[in-house]
């Protein structure tokens, strides 16, 4: 939250929120546990009339794939980890060209010397 403020004090645009370690996949039967609680980042944005961008889980596979050089997404494209990935992506750029299309044209100016 202390960063949030701080980027809205200096203008920097705040494209969203991501909840990282949301949940936990267990690796052996799939079940999915909230070990950290849920949903904070998501009551966050809404307070703070940010995007919500979503939410990575905890899940070994995302290290294991971190450790071989292939992202989860290249590995296995069609996992519920990777589709979480690809959304908020998505999610993302949406956010990128909606700040630039509000942004006042950036004046050029040229220095001679």
């Amino acid at each position: 939250m202390k960063t949030l403020r701080m980027f809205q004090q200096t203008n920097i645009p705040i494209l969203g929120i991501i909840e990282n370690m949301s949940y936990y996949i267990c690796s052996h039967c799939g079940a999915r546990e909230e070990i950290f609680g849920h949903g904070g980042a998501r009551h966050a944005s809404e307070a703070l009339g940010v995007p919500f961008l979503g939410e990575i889980p905890i899940d070994t596979r995302i290290r294991r794939q971190a450790d071989t050089g292939v992202p989860i997404v290249l590995a296995d494209p069609s996992s519920s980890v990777a589709t979480a990935y690809r959304e908020i992506a998505e999610r993302l750029a949406a956010q990128i060209s909606i700040v630039n299309y509000r942004m006042a044209p950036l004046r050029i100016e040229e220095v001679s010397m």
